[in-house]
């Protein structure tokens, strides 16, 4: 086979210096791919672009789903004055000068749709400049972003927009596009380009629901692709390999994706199921995450989550911090996946979590009272003329080795925050505690250290 050079890979009509996805973005409803939720049949946005009844809206999904395509189909589709405007390269002289237009023409009975792509990197002050134009009508607002709106837009504008949620593209989805790409006049009809579906699949695969990573992976596999013996362009496997070297997973380490990833790491741990949680931590651990990140949050899980269940989990997930401290990635993937995977199967207990829980509502709620005087200390002979300590009996000093005095405030006298699981080891805890609580109560006369279940029998 020869190889072919990059210009004559895009020698054919409708190539030009634009990228292919560029080229082939869709011009209407009838070529957009995905997002049939929205824009299918039925879909409530494709309703509103055909009548033209178009709100304020967010569109929000992750990149190279179809945000700025939806609003390039709203500007073919409108009646209205359509601005496309960047939050990258625009501030808020740029802002008041298309909304004092636009506001002009609203008098005019004219109505002005105004796109605004990463809405997300706007400030507070730059998105309050558009707050009044959007309640009085001046001007319908599409904001796109990648970064969930509830934190990333003002809530006034938020509660004024519509949001569309938009998902990631389909395998399906995006082999699609690629054959219309390779058949299009716009992208390489013209060639003639032979790419077999099975590569297309693996470019879909790697692009993870991203039109605009898999039209540009197979832009750049079709330029370095050689010619077949037919002479047309093939993109083969080898091709592909020299492309594709990585799957690039979406994983934003400052974004959402990181808190929805590491809690479905930690609701699939507490669930016990290590076939998921090891996946995600995968998924966590192949997209760049810090390890010892992922190590400290299995440390909160060893007590939050398993507690004195199993006393040795909070041990062993310390250890596997220490572990990925001094070894770093890849060498500490093990170790994470060892913690995990024995957190997982570990028997479970929120008890700690809850304790703390009820104390610290009491400790916020309650009046602060002061320590009970028999439980002071007293160092000096006004303390002891106060009568600090007065009352105390040592613990160690008793045949029981444990006192019937009570510890808490007055007010608090009989409180119980502590409420074993009585799963795994917890359940020599419950019984032990069982034990101590009804000779201190006077419930029975033996010695809680002489029963069975204290002695851990």
């Amino acid at each position: 086979m020869r190889q072919m050079t990059l210009m004559e890979g895009f020698a054919g009509e409708g190539a030009g210096a634009q990228p292919l996805a560029s080229r082939m973005r869709p011009r209407d409803l009838s070529e957009f791919v995905g997002q049939s939720h929205l824009v299918g049949e039925d879909g409530i946005l494709r309703q509103m672009i055909e009548r033209d009844q178009i709100p304020s809206m967010i569109l929000w999904g992750p990149p190279g789903v179809g945000k700025t395509t939806l609003a390039n189909v709203v500007a073919n589709a409108t009646k209205a004055e359509f601005v496309n405007f960047s939050a990258v390269t625009s501030g808020i002289k740029e802002i008041k000068e298309i909304m004092a237009r636009a506001e002009s023409g609203r008098r005019l009975g004219l109505r002005t749709v105004l796109f605004v792509d990463e809405i997300h990197r706007f400030n507070k002050a730059q998105q309050d400049a558009f707050l009044p134009y959007v309640e009085q009508g001046s001007i319908i607002l599409i904001g796109a972003t990648t970064e969930n709106p509830s934190f990333e837009v003002n809530s006034a504008l938020l509660s004024r927009c519509k949001v569309f949620v938009l998902k990631g593209l389909s395998e399906d989805d995006l082999v699609q596009l690629m054959r219309r790409a390779l058949t299009d006049k716009r992208g390489f009809g013209a060639l003639g380009v032979s790419c077999a579906d099975d590569l297309l699949r693996k470019i879909a695969i790697f692009a993870n629901g991203d039109a605009r990573n898999a039209l540009g992976t197979l832009e750049t596999a079709v330029a370095n692709c050689g010619v077949g013996a037919d002479g047309r362009p093939e993109v083969t496997e080898k091709t592909l390999a020299q492309v594709v070297s990585r799957k690039a997973l979406m994983y934003d380490k400052n974004g959402e994706e990181h808190y929805n990833i590491i809690s479905a790491l930690h609701k699939s741990m507490r669930n016990s199921d290590p076939d998921a949680a090891v996946y995600w931590l995968a998924r966590m651990l192949e997209g760049g995450e810090d390890p010892l990140y992922i190590a400290r949050r299995c440390i909160r899980f060893a007590a939050e989550d398993v507690g004195l269940a199993d006393p040795n989990a909070l041990l062993l997930a310390d250890a596997a911090w220490n572990a990925c401290h001094n070894l770093g990635v890849p060498e500490c993937n093990v170790h994470l996946t060892e913690i995990v995977v024995y957190l997982s199967l570990a028997p479970k207990s929120n008890a700690m979590e809850q304790t703390y829980v009820r104390a610290a509502r009491d400790a916020q709620e309650r009046m602060a009272e002061p320590v009970p005087l028999n439980i002071r200390n007293a160092p000096t002979r006004l303390m002891k003329e106060l009568d600090y300590g007065k009352g105390y009996t040592y613990a160690h000093d008793t045949d029981e080795k444990i006192a019937r005095m009570s510890c808490l405030p007055e007010s608090l006298a009989g409180r119980r925050y502590y409420t074993p699981s009585g799963l795994g080891r917890e359940a020599n805890m419950k019984a032990r505690l069982d034990a101590v609580r009804d000779w201190r109560e006077g419930r029975t006369d033996v010695p809680p250290f002489s029963t069975p279940a204290y002695r851990g029998r």
